[in-house]
């Protein structure tokens, strides 16, 4: 028997809406939606939630308004609207280098957000695109980091967008990377850096860990000028950080990482250094087509 899906509300201003599903145990401080919302959400005041209803902003899977008094009804899911109280511009933009029928490819800033999370919903890219283009089924294929600049695919096509997951899970996608950090020659250049990354002690931090490597990265040096090198990285996984992780441990984190080795404080990371770390190019074949795909960059890193 095939599981229902049920049709999500539109995206409203780019943003789509999230899901909650009440639990089948109702609990006795839960008579109403708006108890048990207040309970799922803590950090979100109730008074925050009644400024939802008002505005239309939470409804059922029928598409009724959420309202101070709609009663709790056990599997009822629940749609809302994220918002934030204040978002800071982000001064630099991103640029759209392709747009078809299935795929669009875009070349990002550093510290633009992919997805909206935390403290930034507007200042990302995705929502950014939706609102620009009118693409409210815009969703990204893979993600790169907020501090890292460079090329982001994203579907286009609910219809086809699996196609292009799978090529990013089956490892189809030649992905190229630059970065600059310092030099060491007495590395045995080139190098393939082979690891497992798992959880560090801060949710920020990824780190090498014990076990059967996750993570490989082929990596080559392009340019040296005095105590610094230009680098070219070829990761053939996708674990998070990963490029990060992998040149830290060779003694040679990226310039101008916030997180590796160390974790930079909150609100001290300075805009005009950005990190030095660029998704230069993705390769594939179209798996609609066949036909070879080769994306480029615009974006250049520090001058030598």
């Amino acid at each position: 028997m095939a599981r229902f899906r049920p049709n999500p509300p539109p995206a409203r201003a780019g943003v789509s809406a999230s899901c909650t599903v009440l639990p089948a145990v109702q609990q006795q401080d839960w008579p109403r939606v708006e108890d048990y919302l207040v309970h799922r959400f803590p950090h979100i005041a109730a008074a925050t939630w009644r400024q939802r209803f008002s505005r239309g902003g939470v409804i059922t899977d029928e598409g009724q308004p959420v309202t101070p008094t709609t009663p709790y009804a056990a599997g009822m899911r629940v749609y809302y609207y994220r918002e934030l109280s204040e978002e800071l511009p982000i001064p630099f933009d991103e640029v759209v280098i392709h747009h078809d029928a299935h795929l669009l490819v875009v070349d990002k800033p550093h510290f633009l957000p992919v997805m909206p999370s935390g403290k930034y919903l507007q200042e990302t890219v995705l929502v950014r695109l939706k609102n620009r283009l009118g693409l409210n089924e815009l969703a990204p294929i893979h993600r790169i980091d907020r501090d890292t600049a460079g090329l982001v695919m994203f579907s286009v096509n609910p219809a086809t967008r699996d196609a292009y997951h799978a090529l990013f899970r089956e490892r189809k996608v030649g992905k190229v990377y630059q970065a600059i950090a310092a030099w060491n020659p007495a590395l045995n250049w080139p190098l393939q850096r082979a690891s497992r990354i798992g959880a560090s002690d801060h949710f920020m931090q990824q780190q090498e860990v014990d076990g059967v490597p996750n993570a490989y990265t082929e990596i080559q040096p392009l340019e040296i000028a005095g105590g610094l090198a230009k680098y070219e990285l070829r990761p053939s996984t996708g674990q998070r950080h990963q490029l990060r992780v992998h040149m830290a441990a060779l003694g040679l984190p990226i310039l101008n990482d916030g997180i590796y080795p160390k974790l930079t404080p909150e609100g001290q990371m300075d805009p005009t250094r950005p990190l030095q770390l660029l998704a230069q190019s993705l390769e594939f074949s179209d798996p609609l087509t066949g036909e070879h795909r080769q994306f480029e960059s615009r974006r250049k890193l520090l001058a030598f």
